[in-house]
């Protein structure tokens, strides 16, 4: 039974600090669509998943409202579609994400993701099919997300792959310019891309994931920086490491909270429950920003020097809470850093104290990577490339999940102002301090090796 002012200080939570479950996610599995004839593929897939996930909205809400624990977003996440792809053509690969896309507007999802490829060994067919459909797809839908895999800490970096995407990522830009390029926004490139992250758009469901399976994700970054608020106050003097302490305790209510809410969807819908992330994924509200955090430490110009420190010690003791909280903490559980998303990370940029490079060091201890961050139109596909692989090579030397969500703005300068709305915000158009001069390097092609650390067994 829960003390009383375990009860009121989850009331509060709620009611003054914008906790919330940001996303009940569903994996499924469609694997056992395919099929060598289109039509037979994309109705298939557009079947499963109403059949599915046709009460998962119904379910949500009524867990929302039986608890009074706002859930923002309703999900679905699938195995990569590029294993559907196999002897298909570009046409039918726009066909198969228009199905998917069909299918979310159908059950009213918000957001689908796995339109993916793994490639960090090499590319297949059906993957670079899936790749060279990129375009067209994220132009002709609307709530598709897709992502890749491009290197892990045993197989390195297949430049090769970073290379074709980077040049898809371009067209995608350009094929979507009457909405600034928006259709990169739903794109995602990793280096230890997980299988079980709930969160767009790196959403997809792994090969050793349920057939089905609930994931929950659960941020409250206005619960922390209201916690650490309340403990400076009372004592000016708290040190780093007692901050520190009250991250975990206020990580370790909120996924007591998430883990709650997902075992009761997953019992509703009959399918097993998978992970709760306790990522703090930020919104352009004030107070819902992981910005506003580092500086409720001390941090009051992001990008000064400590920053990186800060981000550090914030995902560390996120991680920290949550594991003590549940044995089935999983995604990514730390802390994001999406500038677009983030009203402080946004004016930090805007301001001019938060650089790419500076931006760049903080990937490497936090959450995932470089995420929701304008670049000019003019930007070059190996300067895309050249971002990518340096981000890749964060993540696979230091065993972590890096990403890169990079959206070039056609025919913006740097400085310019881009509002996409909703959640996905807003920002100033940035770049490299040295945007050319690797395109030698990037053309290269080939594979990089893993480093050593990879010889495990």
């Amino acid at each position: 039974m829960l003390a009383r002012q375990a009860v009121l200080s989850t009331i509060r939570m709620v009611r003054e600090e914008n906790l919330d479950v940001r996303t009940v996610t569903l994996g499924i599995n469609l694997n056992v669509c395919a099929n060598p004839d289109p039509d037979r593929l994309v109705e298939a897939v557009y079947v499963r998943i109403v059949d599915k996930a046709g009460s998962l909205v119904r379910f949500c809400d009524e867990v929302s409202d039986k608890y009074g624990l706002p859930i923002v977003n309703k999900r679905i996440a699938v195995s990569p579609a590029s294993q559907l792809l196999e002897g298909h053509s570009v046409e039918t690969a726009v066909r198969l994400c228009q199905a998917l896309d069909a299918a979310a507007e159908k059950v009213e999802i918000d957001l689908l993701g796995g339109f993916t490829a793994l490639v960090q060994r090499g590319i297949t067919p059906g993957e670079r099919t899936l790749i060279e459909s990129l375009p067209q797809a994220l132009a002709a839908t609307h709530r598709v997300c897709s992502s890749f895999n491009v290197g892990t800490t045993k197989a390195g970096i297949h430049v090769d792959a970073v290379n074709l995407i980077a040049r898809k990522l371009i067209e995608t830009a350009e094929m979507t310019r009457t909405t600034r390029g928006f259709g990169c926004a739903k794109v995602v490139v990793f280096a230890n891309m997980p299988e079980d992250n709930p969160f767009m758009a790196g959403a997809m469901l792994g090969a050793g994931q349920p057939e089905c399976v609930i994931n929950v994700g659960v941020s409250g970054p206005g619960v922390v920086k209201r916690a650490i608020d309340r403990l400076v106050q009372h004592d000016p003097a708290a040190t780093l490491d007692e901050i520190a302490e009250e991250i975990k305790h206020t990580a370790f209510r909120v996924t007591r909270t998430g883990e709650l809410i997902g075992h009761e969807v997953a019992d509703r819908l009959g399918v097993p429950f998978g992970v709760v992330d306790l990522s703090l994924a930020p919104t352009p509200r004030v107070g819902d920003s992981v910005g506003e955090i580092y500086q409720s430490m001390g941090v009051s110009r992001i990008g000064a020097p400590g920053t990186t420190a800060a981000v550090m010690l914030l995902n560390d003791a996120v991680k920290k809470g949550g594991s003590f909280a549940s044995s089935a903490v999983g995604g990514l559980s730390g802390a994001f850093i999406p500038v677009m998303e983030d009203h402080a990370l946004s004016k930090a940029v805007a301001d001019g104290t938060l650089t790419l490079e500076k931006l760049e060091a903080m990937t490497a201890v936090c959450s995932v990577g470089l995420d929701m961050i304008l670049l000019p139109g003019s930007t070059t596909a190996e300067t895309l490339a050249g971002i990518i692989l340096d981000e890749a090579a964060i993540g696979i030397t230091n065993r972590k999940t890096t990403g890169v969500r990079v959206i070039p703005v056609p025919g913006a300068q740097p400085g310019e102002f881009v509002d996409f709305g909703g959640l996905f915000g807003s920002g100033v158009v940035t770049q490299p301090a040295s945007p050319e001069g690797a395109e030698t390097f990037v053309n290269r092609g080939g594979q990089i090796p893993a480093p050593i650390h990879s010889l495990m067994n």
